[in-house]
């Protein structure tokens, strides 16, 4: 099946941009057909193979600009993506990480993570998880010591559950993996999350190295404590978890616990971060280092959060309760907000709040989350350390 794309679209097509938005097309099929397709231009000359399929991104992806995808192709493409993360392989210190990144991988659509030896596979649109069979097999022939699998299904589905076992063993519950050393409790069978986004590891390798040592931490927004851990193993006073969901409490205790760090010596408190704030002003409580971590979109009872609009309030309630000289770790993973945009938000807000500062350090992906030169949107990581001088 040959599907032509609109004359505006080829350039970027042929200069190997994978992302296809409805626009892109001259016609768009009333069914996406579950096979791979071929991509043509005006001309009717190839340009690439790849597939439709719906997902909260666009409706599908090129993939392969020399020919067609087969069993051969795909297993070349697991096995180049097991190369590019030789360095996590052979790193006793870590035993989870990505190893196969979507688009920047060469599959768009497709998540691949590694916890010890079991993969969870996170699966974006419908089209690619009918085509699971020869995916699967080709993953199994370039990864034989996955001993388990599970399977995320991240697209609208009414018959699927979110989560589910896709081959092989059971992982125990939890699942112990290591990070930079330190030990994480993880369910790989517990809806859609794990209980560690993995690809904040060089930030929480910047705090267990001591970047919080002999300070206080505040951890906004800290889902299971991932940060207050590695600021704890990396020699932090003490560390305050804040999250409004219920299961943060057990969670982040359970993370302490596992490091044989006793949970009573820490802070977790389940409350609405912008409460917290103002609890935190009234009672005069004072931190070195906040860590601001939200989702890109989150909402309660009282309000709507997005990045975009409320993140400079965050940056502004942080500033009023960090110590002189304190530390602001600003994270964000909206993807459609540049590092340069972010930047500027944040800027914006401590220029309102008359604050000398000083960015210190820039994170952004770590390399097992491979990103693809030709779709920048891809790289949604943006970390700052920032030095806030009163």
């Amino acid at each position: 099946m040959n599907i032509m794309v609109t004359k505006k679209s080829e350039k970027k097509f042929k200069g190997r941009y994978p992302l296809i938005q409805k626009e892109d097309l001259h016609d768009i099929p009333k069914t996406f057909s579950n096979e791979w397709v071929k991509f043509v231009d005006s001309k009717g000359q190839f340009i690439a193979t790849g597939y439709l399929g719906e997902q909260n991104k666009g409706i599908g992806w090129l993939v392969n600009w020399q020919g067609s995808v087969d069993a051969p192709f795909l297993e070349n493409l697991f096995l180049k993506a097991k190369s590019h993360r030789m360095v996590y392989e052979q790193d006793e210190s870590t035993s989870a990480y990505r190893i196969f990144n979507g688009e920047g991988d060469g599959l768009g659509g497709l998540i691949i993570d590694r916890y010890d030896n079991f993969a969870v596979f996170s699966w974006y649109n419908k089209t690619l998880y009918q085509k699971k069979e020869e995916i699967v097999q080709a993953f199994k022939k370039s990864f034989p010591e996955i001993v388990g699998a599970y399977e995320k299904i991240r697209f609208a589905s009414k018959s699927l559950p979110e989560s589910q076992k896709l081959f092989g063993n059971d992982a125990p519950e939890p699942l112990l993996v290591y990070e930079n050393g330190v030990l994480y409790a993880t369910y790989l069978n517990d809806g859609l999350m794990t209980g560690i986004f993995l690809d904040q590891k060089e930030v929480r390798g910047r705090l267990i190295e001591g970047g919080a040592a002999g300070k206080t931490v505040l951890n906004m927004f800290s889902y299971t404590g991932a940060f207050s851990v590695a600021s704890a193993m990396g020699g932090s006073s003490v560390t305050t978890s804040v999250d409004l969901a219920k299961r943060s409490l057990p969670k982040t205790k359970e993370q302490f616990e596992v490091n044989h760090l006793a949970a009573e010596d820490q802070k977790i408190i389940v409350m609405d971060v912008f409460d917290y704030f103002k609890y935190a002003a009234r009672k005069q409580l004072r931190y070195d280092v906040i860590v601001l971590d939200p989702p890109s979109f989150a909402r309660n009872k009282k309000k709507v959060f997005s990045v975009a609009k409320n993140y400079g309030d965050l940056v502004k309630d942080s500033v009023d309760i960090l110590e002189k000289e304190g530390l602001l770790i600003a994270s964000t993973n909206a993807a459609n907000i540049s590092l340069e945009k972010y930047k500027k938000m944040i800027i914006e807000a401590l220029e309102e709040k008359q604050v000398r500062y000083q960015f210190k350090e820039t994170y952004q992906l770590p390399s097992d989350f491979k990103t693809n030169k030709h779709f920048e949107e891809g790289n949604y990581l943006k970390v700052f350390f920032i030095e806030i001088l009163k």
